[in-house]
């Protein structure tokens, strides 16, 4: 049974479910390389506009399995015959990869966070960019209470640029767990939901991204991600003017006006 599944969810929105929910979807090496796959599969992808990541049954993600008997040399590809230490540090660069695939791929991400969603889950969904929460939805930077440090897989840097610093660093240096409401509350996710609605919910948001133009929907992430490492304010100009002129000659623009004009839906033409 494969630990990753798919499922169109209308002609342009696909679904990716974590499919081990006998370990609350725990990363194991195959997980994480299906998940990558998918993930940089999307950016060949012309049909999908926007991605739903969830997990099956009452988690979303409990971080890495640290009870995997598969765990060794040989069981994530370039490690055959590798020493412990290379292959630790192997599987180290694999779920990062996993992350950075999430992070950037050209398609939204929505993180429908169904349980808990701690250590390696959590840095999964840091690296979508909406994240709509269940009411049984549960978050923890649980790193260090591995003894390791509290900063991993892209956690030092997307916690806080999305919770602030203080916090972040609160809830790395602990390895507190926190519910749905204290992540309201940080600015983690931007909305809680009962648990039965919450794929209707983010279908709801993933619809709305998907009735914009490819080419502004696309743009617009790129400048988010880009200028949130902006030097200055006059560097992320730089890169809106450009975006806005490119715009300009996509014909999207003079669309919206007609459409507007004419009371229909816009009918954007495809990049």
């Amino acid at each position: 049974m494969s630990t990753v599944i798919t499922k169109q969810l209308d002609d342009d929105i696909l679904e990716v479910r974590l499919n081990r929910p006998e370990r609350f979807n725990a990363l194991s090496e195959e997980l994480v390389g299906e998940l990558t796959e998918v993930f940089k599969g999307l950016n060949r992808d012309r049909q999908n506009r926007v991605v739903i990541l969830t997990g099956e049954g009452r988690g979303f993600c409990s971080g890495a399995d640290l009870k995997s008997e598969d765990s060794q040399a040989g069981s994530i590809p370039g490690t055959e015959g590798m020493g412990e230490l290379g292959y630790v540090y192997k599987f180290q660069e694999y779920i990062a990869d996993m992350i950075l695939a999430i992070h950037e791929c050209d398609k939204p991400v929505i993180a429908a966070v169904n349980g808990a969603a701690v250590g390696g889950g959590l840095s999964m969904a840091l690296a979508c960019d909406i994240r709509i929460a269940s009411e049984k939805s549960k978050y923890g930077a649980v790193y260090i209470k591995t003894g390791l440090s509290g900063c991993d897989v892209g956690s030092s840097y997307l916690l806080p640029r999305i919770v602030g610093l203080s916090a972040a660093t609160e809830l790395m240096l602990t390895g507190q767990v926190i519910g749905a409401e204290d992540a309201k509350a940080l600015g983690l996710v931007s909305r809680i939901v009962a648990p039965d609605a919450l794929i209707d919910e983010a279908l709801v948001t993933a619809r709305a991204i998907a009735q914009n133009s490819e080419y502004g929907v696309w743009m617009t992430r790129k400048g988010i991600r880009t200028n949130q490492d902006a030097p200055s304010l006059r560097h992320a100009m730089e890169l809106e003017n450009r975006q806005q002129v490119l715009g300009y000659f996509s014909g999207c623009m003079e669309e919206a006006m007609a459409s507007f004009q004419e009371g229909r839906a816009p009918k954007w033409k495809k990049l």
